[in-house]
């Protein structure tokens, strides 16, 4: 189902049963007791997504869970330093954040970052999803 949005960042999402309710942001992961689970470690190969908050395209949207965008720009949960274009990937200290891909692992990536950050904390920033 294709729909208008109004937000200035746009995403391919698709519905998937998580084992919580997860805000917008969170790396999420294949596993867990259902299809995703947050990401708890470094450089995982089982990354799915970023829970998406309004998709410009939703599949399977008569399904039961989350969106997960795929594709596109999403806001994401990151910790640490990191500059526009750095690759991004799942981090262990900061369950279902993603950080700065220091030595990337082949299906690590979780996206490429489209914003500055310049500070050590936590923080919500716009990325791209799915480029790897």
């Amino acid at each position: 189902h294709a729909k208008a949005t109004s937000a200035q960042y746009a995403d391919l999402a698709e519905i998937y049963e998580s084992d919580n309710d997860y805000e917008v942001g969170t790396v999420v992961i294949f596993g867990g007791e259902k299809e995703v689970t947050q990401s708890t470690i470094s450089n995982d190969t089982r990354v799915a997504g970023v829970i998406s908050e309004d998709p410009a395209y939703l599949m399977n949207s008569d399904s039961q869970g989350q969106a997960v965008a795929l594709v596109g720009k999403v806001k994401c949960k990151v910790h640490g330093m990191v500059s526009k274009g750095d690759l991004l990937t799942t981090s262990v200290s900061y369950p279902g954040h993603a950080h700065k891909a220091l030595s990337p692992v082949l299906g690590s990536i979780v996206g490429k970052a489209m914003e500055d950050k310049a500070d050590n904390g936590e923080s919500v920033i716009l990325i791209s999803v799915g480029r790897l």
